[in-house]
């Protein structure tokens, strides 16, 4: 039976805390999948949408990039991919009737979780200026409204377009063609926030900023690292990747600042002995100091070296270049400096040591834990480094697998959404278009909302995602996004975005990945690329959840119509009606794709991408070679009396989407104000389990960001490390605290201090 949105926001001033699990899935997971979909869905419903996700026929999970492999199973989803398709393919609905009774102040005044709990929007809407509630808009009223705004801007930079990771190929090929024929390369995306760093060290290292395995490789390898990530949660079915590479003689190392269920014990719902008993997953448990990973790998580098016989000489010699830099900053590893950074014991390190050395076929997978600190990319390079010394590239069962955390997130940016485009994309643009695409780099997610707060950018267009709630330094962010003159959100679901404006604000209703995309030419597939570069089609089997809702594709065609009038030649009509001739520029524009129809059509389960140190041990880097690197090692100097905060995800969140307000694999029930802090550390502080603390971040500004009447749980963290869920602590995260080089939010690594509150 399909419940009713909640009519008021739960009360979470007292969270219930029991001992963390220490397995993931199993019986749980699926009785909790069951009633969030049957709620959201009811069972019939629930039934026609579920056996289709992640199907050769069916539609991409919008949830995280995890692979398929060719073989699927009948139920190819976890439990956060089901949520994600329930509050998707909800039979809840937001009305104009609703936006009546809701004036934006309310909104504002709502968390997340209730404003994503109301359901799919169904009409255009306008915030106009001076007004008080969304209204109903028609379609060409709203992008006449776009026009008019983007045609009065003193430059075409002025603009900002943002991607989130669901949109789809198609959408993202033609928002950067719009874009750039429109005269600017501001299209910040979510890359910006997350794996950012990874492209960037990977982009220098290897040459290509993505990971250079696949499904089969982790099945193959000896040994996993797995280091600052939480599958888990973040990425459920990579758990039965490991399992099965556990059962194939693989070992892995875990090195992470938290105990994480998923890491432990994997109960694998669909398989009977793993519902009764489950798969341990880690050999090794590195509780590393937040931040200390480049440490760590560059004294376990410094090992490798010292050890007769362990460096893959003639790989090194063949492929590699600056050897020589990187060996003599590797030697000068210090023991004690490194123990003081990881708060490890050196037999840890040791075990962790021989068990690389034991390996012939090693993998590393990274997510936000690595990536989101200031020195993200020289550690991401040290990682490499650890792998180039072993040969460790280019080798079935071994590579670099940074774990994507949105389904097309890497698609998006090989489509072209990025800032900083290379030449020779710009240069295959302009031949196919005919256009003359802007050469100067644009804003990445930090720049923007600094151009926003500076007055450099007066709209900012989103196509999907919750900007807002997913950026740091919220006062600030939320400050710079009122500033702008129109504010427009392409979304499914209502999310904070939304209540915090411009001087206008349109909502723009879209089909979701569940919806069937019917168009003047028929019915329509969409296409991702997943975090091992397989690119399959997605195909939506419900009908819309209204008939006001147009598709991504059709959204930009007709605002690219609207802006560009006569004086574009791109046929943009012909884009919407068939998306097929979209793909047909796609493979004369962007590498790997030639003849995407056709291969699309004789490749039911997708086809991988060309990767030249995957497949050939060619390094398309600026030496021809993959490259070592010799940074000086960093990590968090953490003042007396201070810890150092991680922001993360709740087990009932997916990015800034909150399904429900519990974390059962760490024992957290009913509210999501809770912050992790090891016992000893609350003990010096004065704060007993239970108490409640404000969190006050310290940066070098001088500027005092609180987030008040966290509940303190004693929680088994690394000493001098803390942790508290996201978007609540983005208040904490300064706008200018990045990572070198990438320019990603240093959200992992927070200064705080801890002060009673006055009140819970």
């Amino acid at each position: 039976m399909v419940s009713k949105p909640p009519a008021g926001d739960p009360v979470q001033d007292a969270p219930q805390v029991t001992e963390p699990q220490h397995a993931a899935a199993g019986l749980p997971a699926i009785g909790h999948t069951l009633r969030i979909a049957q709620e959201q869905m009811g069972l019939a419903r629930t039934a026609r949408t579920l056996l289709k996700v992640n199907q050769k026929d069916g539609f991409d999970c919008p949830g995280c990039a995890w692979p398929e492999g060719d073989k699927r199973h009948v139920a190819e989803f976890c439990e956060n991919g089901a949520k994600a398709v329930a509050e998707e393919a909800t039979l809840r609905r937001v009305t104009p009737e609703f936006f009546a009774a809701h004036p934006v102040a309310d909104l504002a005044t709502r968390s997340g979780y209730w404003l994503g709990q109301q359901g799919r929007i169904t009409r255009p809407m306008l915030l106009d200026e001076g007004g008080e509630r969304y209204e109903p808009v028609t379609w060409e009223r709203a992008f006449a409204i776009i026009a008019e705004e983007l045609r009065a801007l003193s430059s075409p930079d002025e603009a900002l377009f943002y991607t989130s990771g669901r949109t789809s190929n198609e959408a993202a090929f033609l928002l950067q063609l719009f874009a750039r024929e429109f005269g600017t390369n501001n299209l910040p995306d979510c890359s910006n926030m997350c794996h950012e760093s990874s492209g960037s060290a990977l982009t220098e290292t290897i040459g290509i900023g993505k990971g250079s395995v696949s499904l089969e490789d982790l099945h193959r390898a000896d040994l996993i690292i797995v280091a600052g990530q939480n599958p888990g949660t973040n990425h459920p079915r990579m758990l039965s990747a490991l399992e099965k590479a556990k059962a194939s003689g693989a070992r892995i190392i875990s090195v992470n600042p938290l105990p994480e269920a998923g890491l432990e014990r994997f109960k694998n719902p669909q398989t009977p002995q793993g519902m009764i008993k489950g798969a341990a997953l880690t050999d090794l448990f590195l509780q590393i100091r937040i931040g200390g990973d480049q440490a760590l790998f560059r004294l376990l580098n410094k090992l490798v070296l010292e050890t007769a016989g362990a460096v893959d000489e003639e790989f090194v010699r063949a492929h590699t270049h600056g050897y020589e830099e990187f060996a003599a900053a590797a030697k000068a590893a210090d023991w004690d400096e490194t123990l003081t950074a990881t708060g490890l014991g050196r037999a840890e390190i040791e075990r962790a040591l021989e068990m690389v050395l034991a390996s012939e076929r090693t993998i590393v997978c990274w997510a936000m834990g690595l990536t989101q600190h200031k020195h993200s990319v020289p550690t991401i390079r040290e990682v490499v480094n650890l792998l180039l010394l072993r040969g460790n590239i280019g080798r079935p069962g071994a590579g670099v697998c940074p774990v994507r955390g949105h389904s097309n997130v890497q698609g998006d940016r090989t489509m072209g959404i990025f800032e900083r485009p290379a030449p020779a994309f710009l240069d295959a643009l302009d031949k196919e278009f005919g256009i003359v695409s802007p050469r100067h780099h644009g804003f990445d997610v930090v720049r923007s909302i600094q151009a926003l707060r500076d007055g450099e950018a007066k709209v900012f267009f989103a196509m999907g995602g919750n900007f807002v709630g997913a950026t740091p330094d919220t006062e600030v962010t939320e400050a710079a996004m009122r500033n702008a003159r129109l504010t427009v959100h392409v979304s499914t679901k209502l999310n904070r975005s939304h209540a915090v404006t411009g001087t206008r604000a349109l909502i723009l209703p879209t089909l979701g990945r569940t919806d069937k995309d019917v168009q003047r030419s028929g019915r329509q597939v969409v296409t991702v690329e997943d975090s091992m570069s397989l690119v399959h089609a997605s195909r939506g089997n419900l009908p819309p959840a209204g008939p006001h809702l147009l598709s991504e594709p059709a959204i930009v065609a007709r605002m690219a119509r609207a802006v560009l009038g006569d004086g574009s030649a791109t046929p943009w009509e012909e884009f919407e009606a068939d998306y097929a001739t979209i793909r047909d520029r796609i493979a004369r524009v962007v590498p790997g794709f030639q003849d995407f129809n056709a291969r699309l059509a004789a490749n039911p389960g997708g086809f991988a991408l060309p990767h030249a140190p995957r497949d050939e041990r060619r390094f398309p880097t600026k030496t021809g070679k993959a490259n070592f690197t010799a940074a000086p090692v960093e990590y968090p100097k953490v003042p007396e009396g201070r810890l150092l905060l991680q922001t993360l995800r709740s087990h009932d969140q997916y990015n800034t989407t909150i399904y429900g307000l519990d974390d059962r694999y760490r024992g957290i029930r009913g509210g999501r104000r809770v912050v992790l802090v090891h016992p000893e550390d609350a003990a010096a502080f004065g704060l007993e389990d239970g108490a409640y603390a404000d969190l006050v971040s310290e940066w070098t500004d001088g500027t005092e960001r609180r987030a008040p009447g966290f509940r303190v749980v004693h929680y088994p963290t690394s000493r001098g490390c803390a942790a508290a869920y996201y978007p609540e602590t983005n208040v904490l995260v300064p706008l200018e605290s990045t990572a070198d080089v990438s320019n990603t939010p240093a959200s992992k690594s927070v200064i705080v201090r801890l002060e009673q509150s006055q009140s819970a």
